[in-house]
Formats: C-alpha cells, sequence, structure tokens
C-alpha cells in the first residue's frame, strides 16, 4: 500500500466516525424533539379540555341569564331553579335506566 492510498484510508475513516458522530447527535436531538412534541401535544390537550369546560360553564351561564330575564328571577333564585330541574331530570334518567 502506497503512502498516498494509506493517507486516502486514513481521511476516509476520520470522515466516517465524523458521520457516525453526527449520526448520534442527530438521532439524540430527534428524540429530544419527540420528547418535547409529546409534551406539547399533552398541553394542548389538557388546554382543548379547559376550554371545553369554560364552553360548558359559558353556555350555562347564557342559558341561566336568559331564563332568569324571561322569569324576571334574579342570578342566584335562577341558578336554584336550574339545579332543581337537573336533579329532577337525574331522577327520571335513573328511572329511566332501570
Amino acid at each position: 500500500m502506497t503512502e498516498e492510498e494509506r493517507k486516502q484510508i486514513d481521511a476516509f475513516e476520520t470522515k466516517l466516525r465524523h458521520l457516525v458522530y453526527l449520526h448520534g447527535e442527530s438521532t439524540a436531538e430527534i428524540d429530544r424533539l419527540k420528547h418535547q412534541l409529546a409534551e406539547k401535544d399533552e398541553a394542548l390537550k389538557a388546554l382543548n379540555d379547559r376550554l371545553q369546560a369554560l364552553d360548558r360553564d359559558y353556555t350555562r351561564l347564557k342559558t341561566a341569564a336568559t331564563i332568569g330575564r324571561a322569569t324576571g328571577l334574579d342570578a342566584s333564585e335562577t341558578r336554584k331553579r336550574l339545579s332543581g330541574l337537573v336533579r329532577e331530570i337525574d331522577k327520571c334518567i335513573s328511572l329511566v335506566t332501570r
């Protein structure tokens, strides 16, 4: 093997080692980004759940306000009346599902 061939093989080995190193770095970065994406997905799901809960509460509040205006009752009386209606509906559902 000539000196020139040896230099080429050494250069090739050096470049190959560097390529393997870069592959390891890229793999680690991909794993880190996947983990970060999973965390963001979980946070997004939690925020979506919270948004849905707030939307339900807002809809209920609008309904209570509408009923309150229609019946001339104040908010606490309307809330009590709606709670009573919900309990009554729950009782009916439990009777139907037996």
